[in-house]
């Protein structure tokens, strides 16, 4: 590459960076490529005022730190030219073959999202992303790149357009870049979306780590000192390097730390030693000199060199006290580990000039990338495909045993139930129980790592049961495994499903006091008809809770332009909360006996001596009024901060209830200003409560979780 005074910045550098490792013939190729992408951005120009080409030479850039295959680099250089420049997909393939062209239209594939509705471009994002992985991983490999990028320039775009790119990056392309296993993109990634979503929580966090600097590093000196002089004295050649944990992750752990009520002192990993060996033998030997060395923190300690994480990583992970009562983490492993550590997929899945080559063995470690086609086949559209991969790509792992001693990879909170659906769907459909390291277990016990699970089968099981897909009561925790029971109810007859869904629709109705369905419920849902609808709700595709929402947001509202504000004096409502047709400056109350909440149906009484007092519309008080005269139309307005209403909740007289009740409710940020309870004899309860709520949202997601407490019986709102 001759580089010339016009030459731009970066280029230089990529072309001396990839001499080093890629031979004359494809560095030559690579070279037609960024000439092609040039001309073809010739005056274009980014935000921050810079020539576009920029942007792809720095994507080439950090591509080529991972050291992939001149295709992948030639496809970063020319990722914008479809998008940007009007070049065909055609153009590309004369000029750089199929497997260029093919990388390129898949990276601007995955670009090409906007729908107006930003949950559903995220779904849209993660479904085009992961389908274009499973098929060619280095398509995302290149886009994570672009995003690094961008978020490394991010300083030039409008603050919203900052807000909503860090977030798709904390929410998207950080995760991939873990689950890829592409770690040194993972922590600058989520850095930099750290700074722009909690600007001051990331400064404190800069603050904390920046005035303690010249002790972390003295400390740091001295225990790499330490026990690198230990390794020697037992003829272990070794590397030890200390580093400290990256803002966002140290942001994290500090809040998981506070809420467990523990200092930034106890956090084991704040400061981590590295240590690098040349063999998987010498890994354990050094783990032994570094408990000999210093006190193992009990329960800290991970062998993922035995049980390698799907994205292929492995090394040993202990905590120790050290020097001082300091706690920190130590990670072993050798220069093979330590290379997948740091590029992850990259330096196993590089497509060499002869792809032919590729090591099979881990083509099988790469198990959860064909795991994904199997979930956009199941998904029954992009928002299922979203929920599958947050709970069963994204999140961590518990690894299990068959009791043949064969492991099993989990998402963590998975049950005995999400074990029996990931060995078959049909030990799932009938299974009746299940021992844990030889224990009988209920069917909702959360797994842990290292556990046994043996899965016991009913002969004469009927099939899987409803309360399976209520997540509230916890009996599955992978999207894999309710996606199979969602599929056997809708092959269950479409009569029972309509049945069913009726019952569970009525029965929601009457506990959130809604006096009828409305009409264009079906429609709200995205069916056609209400048949439809019903059958959705009974083989599980519309959850209780989405239902709830629906049902909470029901709300008929008279034109605003026919209503003038009067004033609600609700306690922590600063704001008109109820419009009143026709009148304007009357004094307006919250009926008591029916506790009226916004997104309710309301009409007013206009009394003689208090203004106008609000009653839901179904109230029986303004069901038949002496004088119908005062009755006036109402209307919620701008909506208040808290609203009173009761509940009733019928359970099993029991020790703890009404702090388990009053734990729930603090969780959910709703005041209890008012508590009755009334003894049954047959050893039942009825507690009466008031609470303080927000609305109609927040009051149904506090009923459906009150459910799921121990020895509940039935929640419903106050009958009036």
């Amino acid at each position: 590459m001759v580089v010339t005074e016009d030459t731009p910045v970066g280029v230089a550098d990529l072309f001396s960076d990839l001499e080093s490792y890629l031979p004359a013939d494809r560095v030559r190729a690579i070279e037609s490529a960024y000439e092609f992408a040039e001309q073809s951005h010739q005056g274009q120009d980014r935000k921050s005022g810079d020539p576009f080409i920029t942007h792809p030479v720095a994507v080439a850039t950090l591509v080529s730190m991972l050291r992939m295959d001149s295709q992948t680099i030639q496809a970063a250089l020319l990722h914008d030219v479809i998008e940007d420049c009007g070049v065909t997909s055609t153009d590309l393939r004369k000029r750089f073959g199929p497997e260029v062209a093919k990388l390129v239209e898949g990276a601007t594939k995955i670009g090409r999202i906007s729908p107006s509705d930003s949950s559903n471009a995220d779904a849209e994002t993660l479904s085009k992303m992961f389908v274009a992985m499973a098929e060619d991983v280095r398509v995302v490999i290149v886009k994570i790149a672009d995003r690094l990028h961008n978020m490394r320039t991010l300083q030039h775009l409008e603050p919203w357009k900052q807000i909503a790119k860090s977030q798709e990056t904390i929410d998207i392309y950080a995760p991939l870049a873990t689950r890829l296993g592409i770690w040194q993109f993972k922590w600058e990634l989520e850095d930099l979306a750290f700074r722009y979503l909690q600007p001051e929580q990331y400064r404190r966090v800069a603050r904390i780590v920046d005035s303690r600097r010249g002790e972390r590093e003295r400390f740091v000196r001295r225990v790499e000192t330490q026990l690198r002089e230990a390794l020697d004295e037992e003829g272990i050649d070794a590397e030890v390097v200390g580093r400290v944990k990256h803002l966002y992750s140290i942001h994290n752990k500090m809040q998981r730390y506070q809420e467990d009520g523990k200092s930034l002192d106890q956090i084991h990993d704040l400061l981590a030693l590295r240590v690098l060996v040349n063999s998987t033998a010498d890994c354990y030997k050094a783990l032994g000199v570094v408990h000999q060395t210093w006190i193992p923190i009990p329960g800290s300690f991970d062998d993922y060199i035995a049980n390698p994480k799907e994205s292929m990583y492995q090394s040993l992970h202990t905590a120790v006290m050290g020097p001082g009562a300091h706690p920190f983490e130590v990670q072993i492993r050798n220069y093979e580990m330590h290379e997948v550590a740091e590029y992850g997929v990259a330096a196993h899945w590089q497509y060499k000039e002869e792809p032919t080559r590729r090591d099979q063995q881990d083509e099988e470690r790469m198990v959860w990338l064909r795991h994904l086609i199997e979930l956009q086949q199941e998904a029954s559209g992009t928002e299922d495909f979203l929920e599958s991969v947050k709970t069963d790509v994204f999140r961590d792992q518990v690894f299990v045993y068959t009791p043949q001693a064969d492991v099993r990879v989990l998402p963590a909170g998975s049950t005995p139930l999400d074990f029996a659906y990931r060995i078959h769907t049909d030990l799932g459909h009938h299974c009746t129980g299940a021992k844990v390291n030889g224990r009988l277990v209920p069917l909702d016990t959360k797994l842990q790592n290292g556990d046994v699970i043996e899965i016991q089968r009913g002969r004469r099981s009927a099939g899987p049961s409803r309360d399976w897909l209520n997540q509230e009561l916890g009996y599955l925790g992978s999207s894999h495994a309710r996606q199979k029971v969602r599929q056997w109810f809708r092959r269950q007859l479409r009569d029972e499903n309509i049945a069913r869904g009726k019952e569970l629709l009525e029965r929601e109705r009457k506990r959130l006091g809604v006096r009828t369905v409305p009409a264009d419920l079906p429609r709200d849902l995205g069916y056609g008809s209400g048949d439809d609808m019903f059958a959705a709700i009974g083989y599980g595709d519309i959850s209780r809770q989405h239902l709830i929402n629906a049902l909470a947001e029901q709300a008929p509202l008279p034109a605003p332009s026919q209503i003038a504000p009067s004033h609600v004096p609700v306690r922590g409502a600063p704001a008109p909360a109820v419009r009143v047709l026709g009148t304007a400056g009357l004094h307006v109350v919250l009926a008591r006996c029916c506790g009226p909440l916004p997104g309710d149906a309301i009409k007013g009484y206009v009394t003689r001596s208090r203004g106008v007092t609000v009653h839901r519309a179904d109230c029986r008080n303004v069901a038949n009024p002496d004088d119908r005269d005062r009755v006036v139309e109402c209307d919620w307005g701008p909506m208040g901060e808290l609203y009173t209403a009761s509940v009733q909740v019928h359970a099993w007289d029991r020790v703890g209830l009404l702090r388990d009740v009053s734990t729930l409710a603090a969780s959910e940020r709703v005041n209890m200003v008012a508590v009755r309870t009334e003894e049954h004899d047959d050893r039942t309860t009825t507690v009466h409560i008031t609470l303080e709520t927000e609305g109609g949202a927040q009051f149904a997601n506090l009923l459906s979780r009150l459910e799921s407490v121990r020895g509940v019986i039935s929640v419903a709102r106050a009958e009036v």
